[in-house]
C-alpha cells in the first residue's frame, strides 16, 4: 500500500481505509500496519485509533507487527498507557515489541517503568539490542541515576559485545550533564571514536549554562565546533555565548553577536548579549 513511505496526508490514508471499507474490502494484517506507520510518522492519532477500532470491532487478530505498531503509535503521541496496556496484552513479543515499548517508557519520564521492564526483558525477553539500551540510558538520565546508568553502559559494551553508537554517547553525556558532573560528560565526548554530533554538543554546553557559576566549560573549542557543524542556527550562538559570558570571556560575546548579526541571525527573546 506504501501509505507511509510515499508521504501521503492523513486523510489520503483515511480515504483509502474508508473505500476500502466501503467496498467490503477488509484490509488485511500488511495493510493495517502500513496505515498504523502512516499515522506514526505524522503522529494523527485520531486515524490511529479509527484503525485500532476497527481491529477490535471486526475482532482481528493482533500480530507482532501489528501490536507493536500500536504501541508505538500511542507512545509516540503521548498516550502511554495504552501502549502498555497493549504490550500486556500481546501473546507473542519480538525484540522490537519490547524495545519499542521501553523506549516510550523513557521518552514519556517513565523512567522507572522502563528500567523495571528492561530488567524484565534481560530475564525472560529476547537479548536487549543496541535500542533497548538507548531507551534505559535515556531513562537513567532522566532520573539522575549516574551509577546505573554508567553500569548499563559497561554492561552494553562488555557483556553484550554492543559498540556504542552517537545516540548511547549523547545519553552519557545528558546524564553527567544533568548530574553536573561536567568534567565525565567531558570525558566522554573525548572517548568518542567518532566526531560529536550537534545534539551531544548543544547537551554539553547546555549542562555548562545550566549549572552557572558551579562549573566551567572545560574545552572551548567545543563551542566553535557546534558552531561549524550548525553555522545558520541562531540558538547555537545565543548558548556559545551563554557560556563565553559565564567564563568573562566578553570579547567572544561580541565577536558572536558580530557573526549572528553578519548571517542575519536573530537572537532568542530574554537574551541580553551585556549581561554579566
Amino acid at each position: 500500500m506504501g501509505v507511509n513511505e510515499n508521504g501521503h496526508r492523513p486523510l489520503d490514508a483515511l480515504t483509502v481505509f474508508q473505500d476500502m471499507k466501503l467496498a467490503n474490502q477488509k484490509p488485511n494484517s500488511v495493510t493495517l500496519v502500513s496505515l498504523l506507520s502512516a499515522c506514526i510518522s505524522l503522529l494523527d492519532i485520531r486515524l490511529g485509533e479509527s484503525i485500532h477500532s476497527h481491529i477490535l470491532v471486526n475482532n482481528i487478530q493482533l500480530d507482532v507487527a501489528m501490536g507493536t505498531a500500536l504501541i508505538d503509535l500511542y507512545a509516540k503521541c503521548g498516550h502511554i498507557e495504552k501502549s502498555l496496556h497493549i504490550f500486556n496484552l500481546m501473546k507473542e513479543k519480538n525484540l522490537q515489541s519490547w524495545t519499542v515499548m521501553i523506549s516510550g517508557l523513557a521518552d514519556n519520564s517513565c523512567g522507572e517503568e522502563a528500567i523495571s521492564l528492561f530488567t524484565k526483558m534481560e530475564e525472560c525477553g529476547p537479548e536487549p539490542d543496541s535500542v533497548a539500551f538507548s531507551g534505559i540510558l535515556c531513562a537513567c538520565s532522566h532520573l539522575g541515576l549516574v551509577v546505573e546508568g554508567q553500569e548499563y553502559f559497561d554492561r552494553m559494551v562488555m557483556v553484550y559485545n554492543i559498540k556504542p553508537a552517537m545516540e548511547h554517547y549523547g545519553c552519557m553525556v545528558d546524564m553527567f550533564g544533568r548530574a553536573g558532573m561536567i568534567e565525565e560528560a567531558y570525558k566522554i565526548i573525548k572517548s568518542m571514536p567518532m566526531e560529536p554530533n550537534s545534539v551531544v554538543l548543544r547537551s554539553y554546553l547546555s549542562a555548562c549554562k545550566h549549572h552557572g557559576n558551579d562549573v566551567v566549560c572545560l574545552d572551548e573549542n567545543v563551542k566553535n565546533l557546534l558552531l561549524e557543524i550548525e553555522p545558520n542556527l541562531g540558538s547555537n550562538y545565543v548558548l556559545a555565548a551563554s557560556v563565553s559570558s559565564m567564563s568573562g570571556y566578553w570579547s567572544e560575546v561580541g565577536d558572536l553577536r558580530g557573526a549572528m548579526q553578519g548571517k542575519g541571525l536573530k537572537k532568542l527573546p530574554g537574551f541580553s548579549w551585556a549581561e554579566k
